[in-house]
């Protein structure tokens, strides 16, 4: 034993210092390289325990705020002619609602809770960027405070959660549909970064020996819904841009009069918001993937079913949107195959709960207050799978659409296939959380209360809308009726409200008194249930080697040797915060991956970035400006000081015998996955816009028109767009040598290089602004003008961001903080470039040849 009064921990100082794994003094040092800052420095923290927990917690108050809003409503919906919320007032309630469910609820709570356990499922200490965490969390929270606040005011959204022009865009000139786009953009933004935060960690910091086809299904579920996430967001992000632009600036993207075309934004919209309904589904599925084996006592059944079947049901959710515009005049044959392709998406959920049902019955079940909520959340998203495929089918669709009847479906796919299993996680991960167990006894109450409550609240509204009532509605009249179902819907939504009060009690109510909860309480066969209790910020004591999908159940003494840091990474010799990168698909060791500890800049950045969005929704440009200065600064200085840091020492003894680098650059290294797939995202956004360019196209019988408004339509021409693209070209050409001549160590020509780029970027910027300025282009005239001046807008942008990338790679090298052989920024960089070639190339081609084809 070691003296721990003379190490200076006593008892009242630390307690953490009394576990007897402190004993280690390799512990004690790893201990003190983790520690959560305390005091007001505890808000600097980092740590994915801490920031999954924010997180977390701040995403289930707005759930809260998002149900009263739900009660309110229930309450003017109760009787008839109620005049108890104006339809002003209801309007913005009911917008609010949807909103605060759908973008601050749904989606959020999955990442916090993956941002809080994937790392102990992979066995890391923390995930690759805990900074990139920190910033998505500070945006989430001050997005959401300033969309919500909005209601307070009463200057919130009422414009529905799926905001349809022309009625925002022409008939609300208030600053409400300003606030949720700008403000919904900027929590996007959050959602983006935890998505890509999730893909790398998920993907590169698995224990030794986790291959893919060994790794949690949850850690399957979020890679399937981050990568969603990053193709399903930015076609939402670039739908917002356009309704910002009409609105701000008056280019007319959704004015019928000067071109425009309201379906385009639902077109928008839909891409991105049928996947939503599965990216929010998918991560509740993975809580049952993780908690029916547990109470089953026995491995899942059909791992490889599984799998494919939730890569299958991403992929086809991709398929489906336009099963939502049924009613908009579309042609036959593509009513006919979006319709099957909305049954086919039946296949593979079916697969997956045809594999949970076989696992309880091969297995010894035991019961739980958890397990019940699964139960409970299958049977209710079956129900809702079912009517799913009844609307599914074009003609009943015509008949029940924007009725009561699809009020009833979603909320039974959402809370059926979401809500039932997040709480049932809630109650599975409680203990390992915080070392206490919430009560199954009120936990059991609580269950009868949200199932009764839920089923007497909604199933009503099937009926309701199939006898003819629309959704959207802030009263309605007697006699038609609407009076005893929706007397009944709203009784049932204050039974589901008081089960959700319940276990708002179980949660927070003091638990002082109540002894700490048994290492691994279930019994669980999976990693993160290795975590000591209470757990201590280090993640993992030591990092293990993983053989099968079920460790603790089947590798001996596993728990034991990890406390006894008989694996990698058991000590913190040098102080800092390190864990292991691994190869994508077998989980080699690559790399000894040194994190950065707490920090104000995550937060400080988020405050500025905020500061665009919320200034610029008032048009208070000089404010905007100076947040976007400030919040370029800090950003700067976060990477400056944070990233690609030049180690001490190029290697380091892991443990095992093992040596691995310190610092990595190219494709192994958790930064260029970072590049890589944010670009996707950034990409998926601008090809979201070309389709834009083109949806205009189809439907016009001339476009661009010659004329319009006795004017004629000037377009940007051929040879300025296509010099852009030649300098374009050529820049990144310069790029590419500039990498090659800085691994050659060869500064004078890096330096002429990079110079060389940045001026053949600048000029591509100014030809490609040229060619319309020259011929006169007005992007308020005609939504051609406008199309094209939104893709050249977004290229100039980005070959902008190119050349102070660019910058940023000079001065580094400058300052010594980049050489020939820790290259990873301009490695980066490069990267960047090659996607800004194609945006570059590909608005270059279509804004200038594709009028002479057309």
């Amino acid at each position: 034993m070691i003296d721990r009064e003379r190490a200076g921990d006593t008892q009242s100082e630390d307690p953490a210092m009394n576990d007897p794994v402190m004993d280690d003094p390799r512990a004690r040092r790893l201990y003190q390289a983790w520690k959560t800052p305390t005091g007001w420095r505890y808000w600097s923290a980092v740590n994915n325990s801490e920031v999954g927990l924010w997180y977390t917690l701040t995403a289930f108050a707005f759930f809260l705020f998002g149900g009263v809003l739900a009660l309110i409503m229930r309450i003017q919906l109760a009787v008839p002619d109620n005049d108890w919320l104006t339809p002003e007032q209801y309007n913005q309630v009911f917008t609010m609602h949807g909103s605060v469910m759908m973008f601050l609820f749904a989606v959020p709570i999955l990442e916090a809770i993956s941002i809080l356990l994937l790392p102990q499922m992979m066995g890391a200490r923390d995930l690759p960027f805990p900074r990139l965490s920190a910033y998505g969390y500070w945006c989430f929270l001050i997005g959401g405070i300033f969309v919500c606040g909005s209601l307070f005011f009463g200057v919130g959204p009422r414009g529905g959660w799926f905001m349809y022009p022309p009625m925002t865009t022409e008939y609300q000139t208030d600053v409400g549909p300003d606030i949720w786009l700008l403000g919904l953009s900027f929590i996007e933004i959050a959602s983006i970064a935890a998505a890509v935060e999730l893909i790398v960690g998920a993907l590169k910091c698995r224990p030794p020996g986790m291959r893919l086809n060994l790794i949690p299904l949850y850690g399957w579920y979020i890679l399937v819904v981050a990568a969603m996430i990053l193709f399903a967001f930015p076609p939402l992000i670039a739908g917002d841009l356009l309704m910002e632009l009409e609105r701000a600036f008056d280019w007319p993207f959704f004015d019928v009069q000067r071109g425009g075309d309201p379906l385009l934004w639902q077109h928008l919209f839909w891409i991105f918001g049928h996947p939503e309904v599965y990216i929010v589904f998918l991560p509740s599925v993975a809580l049952i993937a993780m908690i029916v084996p547990t109470f089953a006592r026995t491995p899942m059944a059909g791992y490889g079913w599984i799998v494919l079947a939730a890569v299958g049901t991403g992929f086809l959710s991709f398929g489906l949107w336009v099963h939502h515009m049924f009613t908009t005049g579309l042609p036959g044959i593509s009513i006919g195959i979006f319709s099957a392709a909305s049954e086919a998406v039946a296949i593979p959920t079916g697969v997956q709960i045809f594999c949970f049902i076989a696992t309880l019955l091969i297995g010894r079940v035991t019961k739980s207050v958890s397990l019940l909520f699964v139960l409970a959340g299958l049977a209710t998203f079956i129900i809702g799978g079912l009517t799913g495929v009844m609307i599914a089918i074009a003609p009943f669709d015509y008949q029940a659409h924007d009725t009561y009847f699809i009020v009833g479906h979603l909320h039974y796919v959402l809370v059926g296939g979401t809500i039932f299993p997040i709480v049932a996680g809630f109650y599975y991960y409680y203990p390992l959380v915080s070392g206490k167990q919430l009560s199954e006894r009120l936990g059991m109450i609580t269950f009868w209360l949200m199932l009764v409550g839920f089923n007497v609240a909604f199933f009503p509204m099937h009926l309701t809308g199939l006898i003819g009532m629309p959704r959207r509605v802030y009263t309605y009249p007697a006699d038609m009726g609407f009076e005893i179902p929706n007397m009944i819907s709203s009784v049932g939504a204050f039974i589901l409200g008081l089960g959700f009060l319940l276990l708002l009690w179980d949660v927070f109510r003091p638990k002082g008194k109540q002894p700490l909860v048994p290492r691994n309480i279930w019994n669980a066969g999976t990693l993160e249930w290795a975590a000591r209790v209470p757990d201590l910020p280090w993640g993992i004591r030591s990092i293990p080697i993983i053989s099968t999908r079920y460790p603790i159940w089947e590798q001996d003494n596993l728990l034991a040797d990890i406390d006894a840091g008989k694996f990698y990474l058991p000590d913190a010799e040098e102080g800092l915060r390190e864990t292991i990168v691994t190869s994508t698909v077998d989980a080699e060791p690559m790399q000894c991956l040194r994190v950065p500890g707490p920090s104000f800049l995550p937060m400080l950045a988020a405050l500025f970035t905020g500061g665009i969005f919320i200034f610029g929704t008032y048009h208070w440009w000089i404010l905007t400006g100076v947040s976007g200065v400030l919040s370029f600064g800090t950003i700067v200085t976060w990477l400056w000081t944070g990233t690609a840091i030049i180690p001490s020492k190029d290697d380091k003894e892991v443990g095992m015998g093992l040596t691995l680098p310190t610092y990595v650059s190219g494709p192994g290294a958790v930064g260029w996955w970072a590049m890589f797939i944010t670009m996707l995202g950034d990409m998926t956004a601008f090809i979201s816009l070309v389709f834009g360019y083109f949806f205009y196209w189809t439907v016009h019988e001339s476009f661009p028109p010659e004329m319009f408004d006795g004017r004629p339509i000037a377009g940007p021409g051929v040879t300025w767009p296509l010099i852009s693209v030649g300098c374009g070209t050529a820049a990144w050409i310069a790029t590419m040598f500039a990498r090659r001549v800085n691994r050659r160590n060869q500064a004078l020509a890096f330096y002429g290089l990079i110079v060389l780029s940045m001026i053949l970027a600048l000029a591509s910027a100014t030809a490609m602004l040229w060619g319309p300025y020259q011929n006169g282009m007005d992007p308020t005239h005609h939504v051609y003008s406008a199309s094209v001046s939104v893709l050249v807008l977004w290229t100039i942008i980005h070959l902008t961001v190119g050349v102070v990338m660019l910058v940023y790679c000079a001065a580094r090298r400058l300052a010594g903080r980049m050489d020939a052989r820790h290259d990873a920024d301009m490695v980066n960089v490069t990267l960047f470039w090659h996607f800004l070639l194609l945006t570059v190339f590909i608005t270059g081609t279509v804004i200038a040849l594709f009028p002479k084809v057309a």
